[in-house]
């Protein structure tokens, strides 16, 4: 299949010759490799990198916005008057209404249009920015929240979808994807640092306020140099299906979100109550003893059952099943809720092992969190020039081995431990380890899903590394909180003061490293899943057929 220019297409409108997956089995003359990949346009759109840069601004800003606001909660609390049981809101409401609505998302952004769901998602992110900035209350901020969940569903998908579609070349897709792959491993550190700046040389509400510029600059520049596309063929919605998906997922993520804050709710009673003495030693309970949360995650698991059920019969499905049970898709998707539930365990307690042991500043904070950024940044770079040359399999099977390697360096921290000495080099083989794992894992998610699905597929991307990381918090918030709670009781046991503020931060200490350790497990049997599963080799990388698109 060749692209030309076709007959009826607006300037700047990407369009397919035709869809796909039949395609692949109907027009044999079309050579096919094992991932169900064609030959990339001849044709592609001139302004696909100015497009690119456009993107990578929007697709910083929801990334950003998950960490962002994690150093400014003290401020915030205090100025709003939040209790401490309600501020985990302040992050939840984010994270819920953006899991939730992820698939959704995907799928409006096919069948509405990429261009046009990406320019509501950065205009609508933009307004529930200004609104979280001008908050007088708990509940206008949490309100605020949501909506940036609501419309960083639509950005995200739309943006990654975007750029599958405007680079069909394998190299110039690679590089793209190493843009993408660096934002994505190291967004997340630039937030912190962002955050820690803003709240102390300027105040809480530029933590949104940030956002307005930007996302207002990239509708600016999107207009005219991002392309429209859609999916071909039928574009019904799947409405059954999108109800049962966005609350199964919703609530998944509410559930353990609860076991999270229960963990620490319950270890802030108990060292409040050993604090106070009494002669009894008082343990935290698990937050995996919450019945509610428990309910509400086994309700998710079978709303999603249910999902799966319907779309297995349904004629245009919301989320077609192929585009899961693909044996490398379905490879790197599981990749990717692993790499996301061990990741959130560097960030949220390496913050709190700065600020809360070290007594760094909060602006000190964020830039002791940049060496992750430094190795993404360098090894996205490498990632992307090595994909077209090894194939996906090798980089993503040593990115997780290095960045298991980084957070289990980081598992050896002490109370007096120097930056240069752990921190530094256990955050940059981290960051490495990222690189090298997220150009390759969304590529490879993308591949052969076809311009029809390009959307839905992105959006599973987004949607597995957010419930990844919902759970990675759950398990290792838990995990972290006994760890503390052992700590203690053997402290006391052996007659130590549980008063004494160092026998405190010691215990800390325990609860951050073992939380390390246990992330390290996670990114190992990521490294597993992707050595096993993952079968696609460099021949398997340039776009897919039906990706295949005119530019008029």
């Amino acid at each position: 299949m060749v692209a030309g220019r076709s007959r009826g297409t607006s300037a700047g409108e990407l369009r397919p010759t035709r869809s796909t997956d039949e395609d692949l089995v109907t027009h044999p003359e079309q050579p096919a490799s094992a991932a169900g990949v064609q030959a990339p346009a001849e044709e592609p759109y001139e302004r696909r990198w100015l497009a690119l840069g456009v993107i990578a601004m929007t697709v910083l800003l929801v990334i950003l916005d998950a960490t962002i606001v994690n150093i400014a909660l003290p401020a915030v609390t205090a100025d709003l008057g939040i209790s401490t049981a309600s501020q985990q809101w302040i992050v939840t409401a984010y994270t819920l209404t953006f899991g939730g609505f992820l698939l959704l998302g995907g799928r409006i952004a096919d069948f509405w249009g990429r261009k046009r769901t990406y320019l509501v998602g950065a205009a609508g992110f933009a307004a529930a920015s200004a609104l979280g900035g001008f908050a007088q209350n708990e509940a206008m901020l949490f309100g605020a929240r949501a909506l940036q969940g609501v419309f960083g569903a639509l950005l995200a998908p739309a943006s990654l979808a975007l750029i599958t579609v405007l680079f069909t070349e394998p190299k110039e897709r690679a590089k793209a994807f190493g843009v993408y792959g660096a934002i994505a491993g190291g967004g997340a550190a630039i937030g912190l640092l962002l955050g820690g700046v803003l709240t102390e040389y300027a105040d809480w509400r530029w933590c949104f306020w940030v956002n307005l510029p930007v996302a207002l600059l990239a509708i600016v520049l999107a207009i005219p140099f991002v392309p429209e596309s859609k999916a071909p063929g039928d574009t019904s919605y799947d409405i059954p299906g999108a109800v049962l998906i966005t609350l199964g997922l919703a609530s998944i993520v509410y559930g353990f979100t609860r076991v999270s804050e229960a963990s620490q709710t319950n270890a802030a009673e108990a060292a409040e109550a050993n604090a106070r003495g009494g002669g009894e030693m008082v343990t935290a309970a698990s937050g995996w003893s919450d019945g509610p949360a428990w309910s509400f995650i086994v309700a998710g698991l079978l709303l999603v059952v249910a999902f799966v059920v319907l779309e297995l019969r349904t004629r245009n499905p919301l989320l077609p099943m192929r585009i899961v049970l693909d044996r490398n898709r379905g490879g790197a998707f599981l990749t990717s809720t692993l790499v996301g539930a061990g990741l959130i365990g560097a960030f949220f307690f390496l913050s709190l092992y700065f600020q809360q042991v070290l007594e760094y500043e909060p602006v000190v904070a964020g830039l002791a969190s940049l060496p992750v950024s430094l190795g993404v940044f360098i090894a996205a770079g490498a990632s992307s020039a090595l994909l077209p040359r090894i194939g996906p399999k090798p980089l993503m099977v040593a990115g997780g081995l290095l960045a298991a390697s980084g957070l289990f360096t980081l598992s050896f921290v002490g109370l007096d431990t120097g930056f240069w000495t752990l921190p530094f080099p256990g955050q940059v083989l981290l960051g490495l380890g990222l690189g090298f794992t997220f150009v390759p894992l969304s590529n490879l998610a993308l591949v052969g899903a076809g311009e029809h699905d390009a959307g839905a597929a992105s959006a599973m991307l987004n949607a597995t590394q957010q419930v990844g990381a919902s759970i990675g918090t759950a398990v290792l918030a838990s995990l972290s909180v006994a760890a503390i709670s052992s700590y203690t009781a053997d402290a006391i046991a052996g007659g130590a003061n549980p008063q004494d503020a160092r026998v405190s931060l010691a215990a800390q200490v325990e609860g951050y490293t073992t939380a390390f350790t246990w992330a390290s497990v996670l990114l190992v049997l990521g490294a597993a899943v992707a050595a096993v599963l993952i079968q696609a080799t460099k021949e398997d990388l340039p776009a897919e057929g039906d990706a295949v698109v005119h530019v008029g």
